[in-house]
């Protein structure tokens, strides 16, 4: 990640967070600790936050120049970083269910990013919230893509809207593949409100429900649920998940396919 860009999700995650310890923005930004004071110094000296012992602050509303929209959740630039290997691994096998012509729905996320190097060569017409795919896409690929109305938020890289007409509506898909940060008996879970009701509208419009989750989201716990495990249809993990995590899935009728991990190393 570029330095440019760390500042900017630092910044973002102090708006949301009002303060962040220097461990925490290590672990949320993937960069050491060294790097995190180095960049919380740099920053304090252009006034754009408080340095306090251990970490950082917002600036007070009157020092602050404005407030950015935020949503909780992981900065995909530090996201896509976290077991890419992997992630690129489902992402192979997601297009395998793809064919050329469909119409299909891509929500923002790490995971479903994955997706843009193999759809390379598709022609496809894609809906995605996801800015930084669409972005991609259209330079590298002759996929028709389509954005929905709304506004964009930095840190996850997705466009969202308030509103409930929008572009969303008037799109009928066969497949929606989508990203999760937890996915276990409770259903798919998702870490922010607003993602919820820009991905239940999504949903609507797809006849299918694919999740991209490695094995470390499965039984993991978010703050909201976004659908119940009976809205997917296929769940995309790699073989290290616990099998009797996959024999649950099974047992609630979802195509469990298991993408082996040793073709990362």
């Amino acid at each position: 990640m570029l330095e440019k860009q760390r500042h900017q999700l630092l910044l973002d995650i102090l708006d949301e967070q009002q303060f962040a310890s220097v461990n925490d923005l290590s672990s949320q930004l993937n960069a050491s600790e060294a790097t995190i004071r180095r960049d919380i110094t740099k920053l304090a000296k252009q006034e754009q936050l408080r340095k306090i012992r251990g970490g950082a602050e917002v600036l007070n509303s009157s020092e602050r120049r404005s407030r950015r929209p935020h949503l909780s959740g992981t900065a995909f630039l530090a996201a896509k970083e976290q077991r890419a290997d992997v992630k690129r691994l489902l992402a192979k096998e997601a297009v395998k269910f793809c064919e050329d012509g469909e119409f299909i729905i891509i929500n923002g996320g790490s995971s479903t990013y994955m997706m843009r190097e193999f759809l390379a060569e598709r022609h496809l017409n894609v809906l995605t919230n996801s800015f930084v795919l669409a972005q991609e896409l259209a330079e590298t690929s002759d996929n028709q893509i389509t954005l929905p109305g709304g506004e964009l938020y930095r840190k996850q890289g997705i466009i969202l809207s308030a509103f409930e007409n929008d572009t969303i509506q008037y799109y009928q898909a066969s497949k929606m593949f989508m990203g999760t940060p937890g996915i276990g008996k409770f259903g798919v879970m998702e870490s922010d409100p607003l993602l919820i009701q820009t991905e239940q509208k999504l949903k609507k419009q797809a006849d299918q429900l694919i999740v991209l989750a490695d094995s470390t989201k499965l039984g993991k716990r978010s703050n909201f649920i976004l659908c119940p495990l009976s809205d997917v249809d296929v769940l995309i993990t790699d073989s290290e998940a616990d099998p009797a995590l996959v024999k649950y899935f099974e047992s609630e009728n979802i195509q469990v396919i298991l993408v082996d991990v040793n073709q990362a190393s």
